[in-house]
């Protein structure tokens, strides 16, 4: 089957790879040339494991190519992905502006009967604007070029498994030959046995606005039960394991710390809330999580004072900054708004990453980088774990407390054993744990 991807994003590329490696004809397009230009040579704009190997893998089988010109994209394309941005207005909602433009460009250049495919994360509702607008741009084909819903649920920083090896596959559709197509497309995992849920296409539409809300939810009720374990004298890993293990809850996200991030939560959680506002319903959950999710910037800034007294004139090491480990996204990282407060508040503010220092300092101007969490760390007043990634996990910590000026660690990710860090001779401020002074 011959496929077109408009976007090569995160979700974009992830998705040219792996219908790629099912089997189909993938042409990716963007209209950035340079981009293209390092994709052709399997350079990715972007830090995700294994995606790579997987796009240098596909372009040499000639399953996959990249194009800036959208004529060559879609030419003879039977199904076309719309992977486009939708990013968040001042207002909170998603702006469809690049989708619009997407579903124009099909319009033109459809050659015959098409599948449109929703994968950008949209509101309910769009795909009838963007049947809307297929219809006016092309009249003659109308009857021909069909929407469907099929959102992604990737995660970054293991995209490509999810991709290669999804829970389940969800389709919003109406037209019956349409469904056919989509089951076409993804036959070899369905063969595997993985789920196909077909529902219309405003359900479809909900759905995935309604995972990411349910998923937010769930990290910020854990962080509100985090303040109120630190102020009950509790342990909120211990209360969250209880949990757990109740199948009705799971033990999923479920680990207290600096918040979510990224691009996805933060933007989908106002779509949907916008959303929601726009047909009526004053859905103030949502508002409450956001709020919750914000707080615990402030939280994690107070233990800092707490520690240090005074911030002007201090020195305090970043461990981590990008919004999760696996990735190099710092897009909404609870790292680096943490890092600014503390800028905005008179400290110097040094960070480490493995995989985000380039992106994190274009982000943060004052923020210094650091190459290596022990130079991060070196003459630091307190040290603050942000991003669990293996490399500060790992870290020895005697060698730490011998680089930094005052042995105070805060532990935004839990990422570290109260007793191993009482025994280094820290000072140790965990999150939703009882604190060692």
């Amino acid at each position: 089957m011959r496929i077109g991807v408009i976007g090569t994003g995160h979700v974009g590329l992830v998705t040219c790879g792996s219908l790629a490696t099912f089997g189909h004809e993938v042409v990716g397009m963007d209209s950035d040339g340079e981009k293209i230009v390092a994709l052709e040579e399997a350079r990715m704009p972007f830090f995700e494991p294994g995606l790579e190997d997987l796009i240098r893998d596909q372009t040499a089988s000639g399953r996959l190519s990249f194009t800036s010109s959208s004529k060559e994209a879609l030419a003879g394309a039977e199904v076309v992905f719309l992977c486009v941005g939708t990013p968040p207005r001042v207002s909170g909602e998603a702006s469809l502006v690049a989708v619009e433009t997407a579903a124009r460009e099909v319009a033109r250049h459809a050659t015959g009967r098409t599948v449109v495919v929703e994968k950008s994360t949209v509101p309910a509702g769009t795909a009838q604007r963007v049947r809307r607008t297929l219809a006016r741009e092309r009249p003659d084909l109308a009857s021909d070029l069909e929407v469907v819903s099929n959102p992604e649920f990737l995660r970054e920083g293991s995209g490509v498994q999810d991709a290669l090896g999804p829970d389940r596959i969800l389709i919003g559709v109406e037209a019956e030959w349409a469904a056919e197509v989509m089951r076409d497309v993804y036959a070899p995992v369905l063969d595997r046995g993985v789920p196909l849920v077909q529902t219309d296409i405003s359900t479809a539409e909900l759905a995935k606005h309604a995972c990411n809300a349910f998923l937010a939810m769930k990290i910020s009720f854990v962080n509100a039960l985090a303040r109120l374990s630190e102020r009950a004298g509790g342990d909120v890993v211990d209360v969250a394991r209880v949990m757990g293990l109740d199948e009705r809850i799971g033990d999923q996200f479920l680990k207290a710390g600096l918040g979510y991030g990224g691009y996805c939560f933060p933007k989908d959680l106002a779509a949907f809330e916008r959303l929601a506002s726009g047909l009526g319903y004053d859905f103030s959950l949502l508002r409450e999580v956001a709020r919750i999710n914000d707080e615990n910037i402030d939280a994690a800034v107070e233990k800092v004072r707490d520690a240090l007294w005074n911030l002007e004139g201090k020195r305090v090491a970043l461990l981590g900054l990008a919004f999760k480990p696996g990735t190099d996204d710092i897009r909404f990282s609870p790292a680096l708004a943490l890092g600014a407060k503390l800028i905005e508040e008179g400290a110097t503010v040094v960070g480490y990453d493995p995989q985000a220092l380039v992106n994190a300092k274009a982000e943060v101007p004052g923020l210094e980088p650091a190459e290596d969490p022990y130079e991060a760390a070196r003459g630091a007043h307190c040290a603050i774990v942000c991003t669990e990634w293996d490399e500060v996990k790992s870290l020895d910590l005697d060698r730490l407390k011998q680089v930094m000026s005052y042995p105070v660690l805060v532990d935004g990710r839990n990422a570290f054993e109260a007793a191993a860090v009482k025994a280094a001779g820290f000072s140790y401020y965990p999150t939703g744990r009882p604190a060692i002074k």
